[in-house]
C-alpha cells in the first residue's frame, strides 16, 4: 500500500491557511451565472493551453481558443489541435464528475486518460512495456518507472489509498491532491499522457473535496511559470530507478510546491472575482448565499433554456436519469423550481419566479456589459 513520507513545513502550513481563507471568500462571493460561466471557461482554456504546452504543444493561447470554438485549422498542427480538443473535453468531464462522490475510481482514471489521448471517455489499457523519462537537453535518463507487470497493482493501490485517505485521515484536501498527483506520476502507467492525466486527476480530487470552486481557477498557470520547481518536486529519491529509493523517498518538496501553487492560484481568482464589474443585480448577494453550490451552478443551465426536463438536469450534472428526477423533485419541494408542464411524458421545470427574474436580469446585465 502507498505510504507517503512527508513533513508539514512552515511553508505548507502557511499555504494551507491562505488556501482556506481564499476558498471561503470565493465560495461566498455573489457571482452571477454569466460571471461564473466566464471565469470557468477562462480557467478551462488556460488549463488546457498550459497543461498541453508543458508537454510540448506548440499552439498559442489565441490558437487554442480558436480550436476550442471549432475554428482551428492550422496546417501541420493537426496533432496539437487534437490534443487541445481532447484535453478540453477531459477538463469538462472532470468538472462534471467532481460534483459527486469522494476520491476517484480506477475506471474514472482510465476514462480521463482515454479522453486525453483519444477524445473518448473509454478506458485505456496500461502500458505493456518499460518507459523512461529523459532530460530534454541531454537525453539522459532521469527516471525509470516501475515495470509494466507491476502497474495494475500499483494503480489499484493508489485508488484504494485515496478512497481510504478521504475518510480516515485528517490531511487537508490540498495535501491529498498533491499526493495523488505525485504517486500517479511515479507509477507512470502509460507511455504517453501521464502528466496531463495526473493534473486532471488532481483537479478531480479537489472538486470532490470541496476545493474545486466550480472550476474557476487554474493550477497549470503556476506549474507553467515554475516548471523547474515542478520537476524538482517530482524528482525524489537517491536513484532514478523506481525500485531504488523512489518508493521510500520524502515527498515534502512536491507537497510544498503544490500547496504554495494552489494558494497562488486561489488568491489570483479571488482578486479577479472581487474586482469583476458588478451588475445591478449584485445586491442579491444575501439571497444567493441561501442556495446550495449545485443550485447556483444550475443557473448556467437556465441561461440556455427557460424550461428544462429532468433529463436536461441529469445531463448537465452527469447524473443518472433517476437521480436527475429526484433532484428536480427535491428542488420543487424546496421552492427552487416550479413544474412548468406536469404531463408524464413531457414534464418540464422552470425556476421559481424570484430566481427566474434574477437569471434574466443577470443575462441582460451581461449583454450590456459586453456592449449589447
Amino acid at each position: 500500500m502507498f505510504q507517503p513520507n512527508f513533513r508539514v513545513t512552515g511553508s505548507i502550513a502557511n499555504a494551507l491557511v491562505a488556501i482556506e481563507a481564499d476558498r471561503q471568500v470565493v465560495t461566498l462571493l455573489p457571482l452571477t451565472a454569466p460571471m461564473l460561466d466566464s471565469l470557468r471557461r477562462t480557467a478551462r482554456l488556460l488549463s488546457t493551453h498550459l497543461s498541453t504546452q508543458i508537454e510540448g504543444n506548440q499552439l498559442s493561447a489565441v490558437q487554442v481558443a480558436a480550436v476550442v470554438r471549432g475554428e482551428g485549422n492550422f496546417p501541420g498542427m493537426e496533432r496539437d489541435e487534437a490534443e487541445i480538443r481532447n484535453h478540453f473535453a477531459a477538463a469538462e468531464y472532470v468538472e462534471v464528475l467532481g460534483q459527486q462522490g469522494l476520491g476517484f475510481t480506477e475506471s474514472e482514471l482510465r476514462n480521463i486518460h482515454g479522453l486525453v489521448m483519444t477524445g473518448r471517455a473509454t478506458p485505456t489499457p496500461y502500458r505493456g512495456g518499460q518507459n523512461v523519462i529523459r532530460e530534454a537537453s541531454s537525453g539522459r535518463v532521469v527516471y525509470m518507472p516501475p515495470e509494466a507487470k507491476d502497474v495494475p497493482g500499483l494503480v489499484a493501490e493508489l485508488v484504494e489509498w485515496a478512497a481510504s485517505a478521504f475518510t480516515t485521515t485528517a490531511w487537508p484536501p490540498p495535501i491529498l491532491a498533491a499526493l495523488v498527483h505525485y504517486q500517479f506520476a511515479t507509477i507512470h502507467p502509460y507511455f504517453d499522457g501521464n502528466g496531463r492525466t495526473a493534473r486532471l486527476l488532481t483537479n478531480l480530487v479537489l472538486h470532490r473535496s470541496g476545493y474545486g470552486l466550480n472550476g474557476i481557477y487554474s493550477l497549470e498557470e503556476y506549474y507553467s511559470a515554475n516548471l523547474d520547481g515542478y520537476y524538482r518536486g517530482l524528482a525524489v529519491g537517491p536513484s532514478h530507478n523506481y525500485y531504488l529509493g523512489r518508493v521510500e523517498g520524502e515527498v515534502t518538496a512536491f507537497i510544498e510546491y503544490f500547496c504554495v501553487g494552489m494558494a497562488n492560484a486561489l488568491h489570483k481568482v479571488r482578486r479577479r472575482a472581487e474586482t469583476a464589474p458588478r451588475s445591478p443585480v449584485m445586491g442579491t448577494a444575501d439571497a444567493l448565499r441561501t442556495l446550495t453550490p449545485q443550485q447556483r451552478r444550475s443557473f448556467g443551465l437556465f441561461l440556455r433554456a427557460r424550461h428544462v426536463t429532468a433529463a436536461d438536469v441529469a445531463a448537465y450534472f452527469d447524473l443518472s436519469p433517476r437521480r436527475g428526477s429526484a433532484l428536480c423533485a427535491r428542488w420543487v419541494a424546496q421552492g427552487f423550481l416550479i413544474v412548468h408542464d406536469p404531463s408524464t411524458k413531457g414534464r418540464s421545470y422552470r425556476l421559481a419566479d424570484s430566481w427566474e427574474a434574477l437569471v434574466v436580469a443577470q443575462a441582460e446585465a451581461q449583454r450590456e456589459g459586453d456592449g449589447g
